[in-house]
């Protein structure tokens, strides 16, 4: 059946880019009402659905547009939705940003384990891939959907660096392995990313508290990385929200080599150009 959450409650925190204060409040919404962002800063508190054919621009992050503004860095908190089983929720957002946290989709995890969810009364609908589709880039970058059982990821990154290298996710998506080995992962990125984002007026709230940032063979946050392989179980995260745009759970198994956000909705688009490569159960 759909869910929606238990009991309405906030979050906040401040926007990666923006560096601005951003207060989300997360409402229980009503059966087939989806997952909707409000933007309740701006005149009539426009609305915008999470929804892959919303997305506006993919380059640093999802970014959803609509009329008159956008809900950008949606991806961490979808992640969190899909895998806690949440259909249904209105995220009222006062700002253009969502706060980043620690940069990893573990505070939104907990903070949808701390109040549960809400059975509702008409059944989930759930997208189930039929056939194979596939996006490649110019660089030779591929993402696959392909049809399975559950929803899986197979993941892989590589980087010149000696601390990042070859690095490889390959598992079914269930609630445990979410919690324990993805939703902890921080975002990464190399200092010379930093100082280019930062000379250009963005991550004005980024710091070694919601990013991992590498140096050359050196890690400049102290502790170095939570778990091995972080980077490209972040990947993952951003993956498994980025799907959720698709507008219900997807039944099918992701294969990702050096993509992000720009493939994911590609691929997306890809899947739903054609009504044989899908079924909606």
């Amino acid at each position: 059946m759909q869910q929606t959450i238990a009991k309405e409650f906030q979050i906040k925190g401040i926007g990666l880019h923006s560096g601005c204060e951003t207060i989300l409040t997360l409402k229980p919404a009503s059966e087939n009402h989806g997952i909707v962002f409000k933007r309740v800063d701006l005149p009539n508190q426009p609305e915008v659905k999470a929804l892959y054919s919303n997305v506006v621009d993919t380059r640093n992050c999802t970014c959803l547009g609509f009329s008159g503004g956008v809900v950008s860095t949606i991806e961490h908190l979808m992640a969190a939705l899909s895998v806690c089983g949440i259909d249904n929720v209105l995220i009222e957002i006062d700002n253009q940003e969502m706060p980043i946290m620690d940069g990893s989709a573990q505070p939104f995890l907990e903070a949808l384990q701390a109040v549960g969810a809400q059975k509702q009364q008409s059944p989930r609908k759930v997208i189930k891939v039929l056939k194979n589709v596939s996006f490649a880039d110019d660089k030779g970058n591929v993402v696959t959907l392909e049809p399975a059982d559950g929803f899986s990821v197979h993941f892989t990154i590589e980087f010149p660096s000696k601390i990042v290298g070859h690095q490889e996710f390959d598992a079914v998506i269930t609630p445990d392995v979410f919690a324990e080995a993805v939703a902890p992962c921080r975002t990464f990125c190399e200092k010379y990313q930093v100082d280019y984002l930062k000379s250009i007026g963005l991550i004005k709230g980024g710091s070694l508290d919601n990013a991992v940032v590498l140096d050359g063979e050196t890690i400049l946050n102290e502790g170095g990385f939570r778990l091995e392989n972080e980077c490209v179980n972040h990947k993952v995260i951003d993956a498994i929200g980025d799907m959720y745009t698709a507008g219900h759970q997807i039944i099918g198994r992701l294969t990702a080599s050096k993509t992000g956000h720009y493939h994911n909705n590609e691929i997306l688009k890809i899947l739903f150009a054609d009504k044989e490569n899908y079924t909606i159960l």
